[in-house]
């Protein structure tokens, strides 16, 4: 007798035109409720998993001074210039496109933070992390490693060489695909007040698509993420520049994921 086939667990999975009814819905409901909201959904139906992942509670709070003691620390000197340039971190140069990702980290008076650590990390050009968790088959470039730091000047500004991410398949429902992003990580003055947020690209067709952008269901606090084409900060012959600045307080600030549980 022949052996039934297995089916593979995504076959089960929802559709992307499911998914998309659903944030259409939750769209539609939103403009017409007249509300503005300026921070994400935390038990945002179509992203599968923040129906169980978001917070119902009060989180337990612990004494900072305690965690800080054992918190590790850096300082000007541990921060090398050349590790905001992921293109040169190996023996050979990585594929795709060299793009620059340059701005300001400011308060909500727009008022440089000055000295602020920023890590970013990514997938490469064609989708991939490097990390035992990402098997999707898609190549591992061998001289990308998708992270990088630098602290910021005194105008509060940043600066990153690197290469623009490709979009990526994730588990949320069937043919699902993450738009491009990078992800950035922000310390102020202690490791109690990292803030992790992703920035994305200008005219990414999957941004209709993707559960996570769409749990921000005001349209203008979804821009905030999104980084800006910048001709002035292309290289001529080198690479295509894309600015964008990081607010951390007031009406206008950038949000991050502990805002989205993401």
């Amino acid at each position: 007798m022949a052996d039934t086939p297995v089916s593979s667990s995504d076959a089960a999975a929802d559709s992307q035109s499911v998914l998309s009814a659903e944030m259409d819905a939750i769209s539609e409901s939103y403009a017409a409720s007249g509300s503005v909201e300026s921070q994400p959904r935390l038990d945002y139906a179509p992203y599968r998993s923040s129906v169980l992942r978001h917070p119902t509670k009060d989180l337990h709070h612990a004494d900072p001074e305690t965690v800080e003691l054992w918190a590790p620390a850096f300082g000007p000197r541990d921060v090398h210039a050349l590790e905001s340039d992921l293109t040169i971190q190996d023996k050979g140069e990585p594929i795709g496109e060299r793009i620059t990702i340059s701005g300001r980290v400011l308060d909500g008076e727009g008022r440089p933070v000055r000295r602020q650590l920023v890590e970013i990390w990514q997938a490469n050009a064609a989708g991939r992390y490097i990390h035992k968790r990402d098997q999707h088959p898609a190549p591992i470039d061998p001289n990308f490693t998708g992270v990088g730091r630098c602290l910021t000047g005194d105008d509060g500004s940043y600066s990153f060489t690197t290469i623009k991410p490709g979009p990526y398949p994730w588990k949320n429902h069937y043919n699902a695909w993450r738009p491009a992003h990078v992800h950035f990580s922000l310390f102020g003055t202690e490791f109690t007040q990292r803030m992790v947020t992703q920035m994305y690209f200008p005219g990414d067709p999957l941004f209709a698509l993707d559960p996570i952008y769409q749990a921000i269901v005001d349209p203008k606090a979804r821009d905030r993420l999104v980084a800006n084409y910048d001709h002035d900060l292309s290289a001529h012959e080198w690479s295509l520049g894309y600015k964008w600045d990081i607010v951390l307080t007031g009406t206008h600030r950038t949000l991050m994921e502990e805002d989205t549980d993401v």
